[in-house]
């Protein structure tokens, strides 16, 4: 038994205990990740040295593309670096740097989604008012309003989190350090003090989703409005990505935490992490360029302009 006084480090869950298949993790994980830098250098670049990519939808495009990378870059590295090393620790420092990081860019992210979700039901369903509405000064202060949420969302969370005594060990069931994980180790009934900021945090989170689905909701009747086929699929292309990247980070989020008891076990728990916090800043690159054709002939530009300057 230990209290949070003297723990030093924690110890992250390891994928396996086999070397084989820890080396196997560690390659895997490193294609990922450096798949997740190439797509959302790519975008940051292109949309950054495209003057035709300066605008809301893009800007706000831009500044995912900037979270998902600070998101992955939290966790993966040091997940990588345990499986090459062979070992399980995360220094207490670190534990809380991870947490804070980790719940700053989600948190930050899942605002800016409802920004963009804004954005296209400004463009879709209010068109004579976008630029009014969603000038140059107002992206960026509502830009800013998302990583200033997430930020202080972030620190107060953490601050509460590890100021609660540990006396359970420093065993974390996660490869990574996170709210419900700490709170397990956590030998005082004040913890529940963090589980209501959690409860709460999640009926806001609820709410947020509402408001996109009713946005789509009048994003979708209005395209069905638009008399032409090419405008129709033009709207489609710009929102369904979206739509996608918000289905994906939500679903498995409530999943990992909402999941009942019952069909809770490590080794799914480890999987279902995996899909929250890797796989979204992954794929988001390829969903938001798939069917954006303007996105594509951007980069295909930016990638054979360099190739023809060596």
């Amino acid at each position: 038994m230990s209290n949070s006084s003297s723990i030093t480090q924690f110890l992250l869950l390891a994928f396996t205990d086999t070397r084989e298949l820890q080396l196997l993790h560690f390659w895997l994980f490193l294609g990922i990740y450096l798949g997740a830098l190439l797509g959302n250098g790519l975008i940051i670049t292109t949309i950054a040295c495209d003057q035709h990519l300066h605008t809301p939808m893009y800007f706000f495009l831009l500044n995912l593309s900037l979270l998902d990378l600070g998101f992955i870059t939290t966790t993966v590295p040091k997940s990588m670096a345990n499986s090459l090393w062979n070992t399980r620790a995360i220094s207490y420092a670190g534990c809380a740097t991870q947490l804070l990081l980790f719940v700053f860019l989600a948190s930050a992210e899942y605002c800016l989604l409802i920004i963009m979700a804004y954005d296209r039901y400004t463009a879709i369903c209010k068109p004579l008012h976008y630029g009014t509405l969603l000038g140059s000064r107002a992206c960026v202060h509502m830009a800013a309003a998302a990583w200033a949420t997430g930020f202080l969302y972030s620190l107060l969370h953490t601050a509460n989190t590890f100021s609660l005594p540990l006396c359970k060990g420093n065993a974390v069931d996660q490869f990574f350090c996170e709210i419900p994980q700490i709170l397990k180790l956590s030998c005082s009934n004040t913890y529940l003090r963090e589980v209501w900021l959690l409860v709460i945090s999640f009926s806001v989170v609820f709410v947020c989703f509402v408001f996109i689905f009713f946005s789509y909701v009048q994003i979708f009747r209005a395209v069905l409005r638009i008399p032409s086929e090419q405008g129709r699929h033009k709207a489609f292309s710009t929102c369904l990505p979206h739509l996608a990247v918000v289905s994906l980070f939500v679903s498995t989020v409530i999943f990992a935490h909402l999941k009942p008891p019952s069909i809770s076990s490590p080794s799914l728990d480890l999987v279902v992490s995996v899909l929250y916090s890797v796989l979204p800043p992954a794929v988001n690159p390829l969903i938001y360029s798939m069917r954006n054709q303007e996105l594509k002939d951007s980069v295909w530009q930016l990638i054979t302009g360099c190739f023809l300057k060596q």
